[in-house]
């Protein structure tokens, strides 16, 4: 399994990074496979529906698959069909580790979301970050969005085997403590029924093709679903 946005190196067990490459560069992503669903223009000015921000990496921007085919805009039409008036945005930017997640932070909270599906952390693994520093920026963003009113999400991911059981054990855990300790809804994997499913993968086996975009945002739909109002 290899998820984010750009090569690096596995941990060794030392903590220091191993030269050798744990995933293929992604910079020539897989041409999308389905068209796009039509979703609503999410930057009209008039449009008052509370906004529903989906805060993240490529896998949350969509790398790799056409316009219109990100899970947020998936999850825009499955909302609309399930008659929630929210306005889904994407601020998904891929290769952002969590570190540039709290950067970004001023920009979200601009938005004035009512909703935020939070994804990051696979970029941060992928280099062998320190899980404190991994965790503490999480932290950082889910008591931010919080505090400022903010119902939030917090959705997963792994890492390849390669990196050692207790690495990604710890890894793995930051997403379980931080929904406990703020209380949080959590969909431990992001890539839930998607990955390894045909047609559901990119060639570079991080990213979904949009056939998988629409598993993903049925996924988040649910996820979510507790936290809206119609």
């Amino acid at each position: 399994m290899t998820w984010g946005c750009r090569s690096t190196s596995a941990p060794s067990a030392g903590g220091e990074a191993s030269p050798k490459p744990a995933v293929q560069d992604a910079s020539a992503p897989d041409e999308a496979e389905e068209p796009a669903r039509t979703a609503p223009a999410a930057t009209e000015s008039k449009d008052k529906r509370p906004v529903l921000v989906c805060f993240g990496d490529s896998l949350t921007a969509g790398l790799g698959t056409g316009a219109g085919q990100s899970y947020p805009d998936y999850l825009q039409a499955d909302l609309d069909k399930l008659h929630y008036r929210y306005r889904v945005v994407n601020e998904g930017i891929s290769g952002n580790t969590t570190k540039d997640g709290v950067e970004r932070l001023p920009e979200v909270l601009a938005l004035h979301p009512a909703v935020a599906v939070v994804e990051f952390g696979g970029n941060d693994g992928l280099r062998g970050l320190r899980i404190d520093d991994t965790r503490a920026n999480l932290d950082e963003i889910v008591r931010t969005l919080k505090g400022a009113g903010v119902k939030v999400a917090l959705a997963g991911i792994t890492l390849p085997p390669n990196y050692g059981p207790d690495y990604i054990k710890q890894f793995d855990d930051t997403y379980s403590v931080l929904a406990k300790k703020y209380r949080v809804p959590m969909l431990p994997f992001l890539l839930k029924d998607v990955y390894g499913q045909p047609g559901m993968m990119q060639r570079d086996e991080i990213h979904a093709t949009a056939k998988g975009n629409v598993v993903v945002a049925r996924n988040v739909a649910t996820l979510v679903a507790p936290l809206l109002k119609k």
